[in-house]
């Protein structure tokens, strides 16, 4: 009885502490399977918020019972975050009359304070270094097991459950064809691809903290090979800033030459990335119908890379090769063929001689080819569609934005998405959290100790590799990169808080 009795005194002491523990492997590892879908929208409640409304309620409790210190660093300013949030739901649904569906914008302000809560939970937490060093192996064990079940995914076949369009969302178990982008247990290949940008400045921070610890270096090398395997051209962007700055910065040069030689070894061997990257912008001869502006690109579209979208720009007209003459001809009948028969369908009869002879004098003399740049559809679709929308919702309410939801559910740029959602209020207060964690990272940490120095710029350089990869993807509404930022942030909180605290009872003594 008496053992039973410590047994569970130790639970109940430690009780938050093992339920983060277990929600940091939780959190990537656990497939985005649904448990009920939100009417009108693909967004789902899922098994990791039902743990974290049960973790959260565990740490009120022990709150009042004093089993727990609350940190609360960042509190009233991650409140006012919160208030701004809300305020431009208010705006929306009852001034701006931009919100149609009141409990989305609800979903979406609420998701902003499920995601962030666990900083608190994670931040107070820390009570002394073993602590600190204690999640952090957990949270780079856990990625060591992302990148080993991409690895299967791609290799051995491993299913995937993703959420990039409506119907797979719903939960379908899915199995990667040959040129598909892995996922691991992600929503999607961005997904995977900017949690793994962020942990690899942590990753590295780890190997060379601890005098050189092969397993950190393994969990870098399979970490950097799933990321290639996603053919994330942002993703890896940022991880090549972020990386090489960190290594410089930290003067580990040798290394840094070879970081260079095994991503290129790896790009090498896995050559869809650098395709997508020369497929980013093309230069082609277009079609543009000057009377409706409707572009057509001549190309063949495959599965293994992106089709060229309608977003061009216009070069001086050149001298064309023959052979391209001729092609760009084929194309322009072929798309006068489909012109006539769409006409033929909305008429509901067959043209006579005649009126076939001047319809297609007419379309092709409206149809001019063009020399171009064009992009790829991924793109033209951000900068024709998702940005303008985002900036024509800012330019409706500069200081609050239109709402949470309102511009629909991606954006593909997060500082566009704020602006437009929470506008410059929310938008400031946001950015002044994370650019605070900068600021409190790197002063506040000993850095006189070297290995200290590399632990914070780790940090620094996951956030910034984050934030670069927020220029073209809603980074920090992704729910398993958003619950690991704000994880991994309280940890550091809490443990330059620790530093903080000695650096002042020292100047005391």
């Amino acid at each position: 009885m008496n053992k039973l009795s410590k047994f569970l005194k130790a639970v109940d002491d430690n009780l938050i502490k093992i339920l983060l523990s277990i929600f940091i492997f939780l959190v990537p590892l656990w497939p985005k399977l649904p448990i009920r879908m939100i009417d009108y929208t693909y967004i789902a409640i899922r098994f990791e918020d039902i743990y974290l409304a049960f973790m959260c309620l565990v740490f009120f409790i022990q709150l009042i019972r004093k089993k727990i210190t609350l940190n609360k660093s960042y509190l009233w300013i991650f409140i006012l975050y919160w208030l701004a949030v809300f305020a431009s739901s208010l705006y929306g649904i009852f001034i701006g009359k931009t919100i149609v569906l009141y409990h989305l914008t609800l979903l979406h302000a609420l998701r902003r304070v499920e995601y962030m809560i666990v900083f608190f939970i994670a931040s107070s937490l820390i009570k002394d270094k073993k602590d600190f060093f204690f999640f952090l192996k957990l949270f780079l064990t856990s990625v060591f097991f992302v990148a080993l079940y991409g690895l299967g995914q791609k290799y051995l076949g491993f299913p995937a459950v993703q959420t990039m369009n409506p119907e797979y969302a719903k939960g379908y178990i899915l199995f990667l064809t040959p040129e598909a982008r892995i996922s691991a247990t992600f929503a999607g290949h961005y997904d995977l691809a900017t949690y793994i940008i962020f942990a690899i400045p942590i990753i590295l921070s780890f190997y060379f903290y601890f005098k050189k610890n092969y397993f950190y270096l393994l969990i870098f090398i399979l970490s950097l090979t799933v990321l290639i395997d996603t053919s994330s051209r942002i993703s890896f962007g940022a991880y090549v800033v972020s990386t090489i700055l960190f290594l410089f910065i930290n003067k580990k040069y040798l290394f840094t030459l070879f970081v260079i030689i095994l991503t290129a070894g790896l790009m090498f061997f896995s050559k869809d990335l650098g395709n997508r990257f020369f497929r980013t912008f093309q230069v082609k001869r277009i079609l543009v119908d000057e009377k409706t502006g409707s572009v057509y690109v001549n190309q063949n579209i495959t599965t293994k890379e992106l089709p060229a979208g309608s977003f061009y720009v216009k070069l001086k007209d050149q001298t064309t090769e023959a052979t391209i003459a001729a092609n760009i001809e084929t194309f322009k009948k072929q798309i006068i063929q489909e012109k006539v028969k769409k006409e033929e369908d909305l008429s509901g009869k067959t043209l006579s001689n005649n009126e076939f002879n001047k319809l297609i004098a007419s379309l092709s003399a409206n149809l001019k080819a063009v020399n171009t740049v064009v992009s790829d559809i991924s793109f033209a679709t951000r900068i024709q569609v998702e940005w303008p929308r985002a900036i024509e919702a800012f330019g409706k309410n500069p200081i609050l934005g239109t709402g949470p939801s309102s511009i629909t559910e991606a954006t593909d740029n997060d500082f566009l998405r704020w602006l437009g959602e929470i506008g410059l209020l929310g938008t400031t207060i946001f950015m002044i959290i994370l650019l605070s964690f900068i600021k409190d990272v790197f002063t506040k940490i000993d850095r006189s100790i070297k290995e200290n120095r590399l632990l914070a710029y780790g940090f620094i350089f996951g956030l910034i590799a984050l934030l670069i990869n927020a220029t073209y993807i809603d980074v920090f509404e992704a729910s398993k990169v958003a619950y690991t930022f704000w994880t991994v942030a309280g940890l550091f909180i809490g443990y330059v808080g620790l530093n903080s605290k000695l650096k002042n009872q020292n100047e005391k003594n």
